[in-house]
């Protein structure tokens, strides 16, 4: 819980929920989808049958996109799952869901996804805040909306948090395609410097933007000035912490080779006004100290971004596990 102790928000515990929670499924960003843009228009409460709508439109568009399930996990032909993969097509086509997918929505959510989004991947173990409660009989069931939620949601970062949602979404559904999957496994996420894409290694194909990926590991501010950063509003760049103009510079490490600087353990998202002025200059004690910050909180989330820092560290002589990131990045500056 040290990402919340940074800053003890709401916002923080939904980042926890979204970023940080087991994925088997993608459930939860189409539950915390449907939230964010419920909880946007002011409401304090809302039929289950009314929620089920943009929930199960959300999983529908993108399940003809990639797969929706871990390829570990086995679902049933009564599987919330299963009914969607029947009913998309008709779904898609009245543009709403059909009568038999609603029904399905309606039946599994309390249970299933509404029961589990606030649990963190320690079994018992719960997100600060609460974003909603569902009551009312098993006939007509109400979801009530926090005020936790419905501040986050007409927040001046609501938009982040939606791309954030999203990201963390694409890459979730890439983590469970078939080959693909594995290879991110094995090799984690490679960053096309001219597209600020993030790839899997082997096919070189786009999963998510770099700012939408790790941005919510920085609490959604400027790695910087540790002010928020706002898309739509301002205008932001990923910022090479340690410049990249530095790499001719850095001595080899234990394995021989320098650390990579174009790799997402150095790249923060930026106001592009501290980017320039901050030029070539080395970072900061406090630019390290937010960056370790942000890769540690990382090294807590699911795979495949996990996978892609434990990577770097092994290759540079360090323990693959959570704590290292001080020590390594004092070392990267140490050689310089």
């Amino acid at each position: 819980m040290g990402f919340f102790r940074l800053e003890p928000t709401a916002r923080s515990s939904w980042r926890l929920a979204v970023l940080m929670g087991a994925n088997t499924r993608t459930y939860k960003f189409a539950l915390g989808t449907a939230l964010l843009d419920v909880a946007a228009e002011g409401r304090s409460e809302i039929l289950l049958r009314d929620l089920a709508v943009p929930y199960a439109m959300g999983l529908v568009r993108r399940l003809g996109q990639a797969p929706q399930v871990s390829s570990n996990v086995k679902i049933g032909e009564l599987d919330f799952l299963s009914v969607a993969e029947r009913e998309a097509a008709e779904s898609l086509s009245l543009g709403h869901p059909t009568e038999e997918l609603l029904a399905a929505a309606i039946q599994s959510m309390p249970r299933m996804v509404m029961k589990k989004f606030h649990n963190l991947r320690s079994e018992g173990v719960e997100v600060p805040h609460r974003f909603y409660e569902v009551t009312g009989s098993s006939r007509e069931r109400v979801v009530r909306l926090s005020e936790h939620l419905r501040g986050i949601a007409r927040s001046e970062q609501a938009a982040s948090l939606l791309g954030e949602l999203s990201a963390r979404w694409s890459i979730v559904e890439t983590s469970f395609a078939a080959g693909i999957g594995q290879s991110l496994i094995l090799d984690g996420v490679a960053v096309d410097m001219a597209t600020l894409q993030i790839t899997d290694r082997q096919q070189r194909r786009p999963v998510a933007g770099v700012t939408d990926a790790v941005l919510g590991f920085q609490h959604g501010l400027c790695l910087i000035c540790a002010e928020p950063l706002t898309p739509g509003l301002d205008d932001i760049a990923v910022d090479h912490v340690f410049p990249y103009s530095f790499m001719k510079l850095l001595h080899p490490g234990p394995n021989g080779a320098a650390p990579d600087l174009d790799a997402i353990w150095n790249l923060a998202p930026a106001h592009r006004s501290c980017n320039s002025q901050k030029s070539n200059r080395p970072p900061t004690r406090e630019e390290m100290t937010r960056l370790a910050q942000r890769n540690e909180s990382i090294m807590r989330s699911p795979r495949p971004l996990r996978r892609t820092l434990e990577l770097t560290l092994q290759r540079n002589g360090h323990a693959a596990r959570p704590g290292v990131w001080f020590t390594f990045i004092q070392r990267v500056h140490g050689l310089l």
